[in-house]
């Protein structure tokens, strides 16, 4: 059987992809501030030039009045706190993202657009319908760019996946939960500071005391990207059961 190391890192890293640009594909607004928001703010720290593409318009997210409108402020709100330089909008349903060709082509043209280093979007195990439908869009769209796909990495919103990188945000952590508190209209709806702070809490499991807030990340291997997600997640799972 595995040992803990074997599954997961016992030291940080300084960040997931240190060249630029990086585009983070979130599958609703806040869920790039909730999942790393901490490590764009080491990006911006960096001088990596960092944007945000939020997937779907929201608008199941709540009873607030104009909520597509409101969450659109609110993104650019958090957006401005973690340095990022821009949010792009595809305003897809919520809860009925979809993949097929069109999406695809987009994610592709602004990928080229912005001559981005990294992708970052959703592990495979996320519970949210988009969320796992964010990281099969991107899977598949970088893995039809072949040789020219920039680096792709996975990261985590509200619950656990693979990772084979942690990152220490703990000096970042007051300025990521400003972020945080930008999403008025989320924040009525659940508890969901407390559950990203418990996130980043646990990703500290194996790393030294003095981390006291971490994110995790798996950055993928362009071999990787050669298979199917669901294949690759099926290896994943039947490693760690060796």
């Amino acid at each position: 059987m595995l040992q803990e190391s074997e599954l997961t890192p016992y030291h940080c890293s300084d960040l997931p992809c240190e060249a630029g640009p990086w585009l983070v594909v979130a599958p609703h607004a806040d869920d790039e501030s909730f999942g790393m928001g901490g490590t764009l703010l080491k990006a911006q720290q960096a001088g990596l030039t960092t944007h945000v593409l939020v997937l779907t318009d929201g608008a199941l997210g709540g009873n607030t009045a104009d909520l597509v409108a409101v969450r659109k402020l609110e993104a650019q709100a958090a957006a401005r706190v973690l340095g990022v330089q821009e949010v792009h909008f595809f305003e897809q349903p919520d809860r009925g993202l979809r993949v097929n060709v069109a999406l695809q082509q987009r994610l592709k043209n602004l990928i080229t657009q912005l001559k981005v280093s990294a992708v970052f979007f959703p592990g495979a195990l996320e519970l949210h319908p988009d969320h796992r439908t964010t990281a099969l869009l991107a899977w598949q769209t970088l893995r039809d760019l072949g040789q020219q796909a920039p680096r792709a990495i996975a990261y985590e919103i509200t619950g656990q996946s693979p990772v084979n990188c942690l990152v220490d945000i703990t000096l970042e952590m007051p300025t990521k939960t400003l972020a945080l508190a930008q999403y008025h209209s989320q924040l009525v709806e659940n508890n969901y500071v407390e559950i990203v702070k418990a996130l980043n809490k646990l990703r500290t499991l194996t790393l030294p005391t003095a981390v006291q807030w971490a994110e995790g990340f798996y950055c993928y291997e362009s071999s990787e990207l050669q298979q199917s997600l669901s294949q690759w997640l099926q290896q994943r799972v039947a490693r760690a059961l060796l």
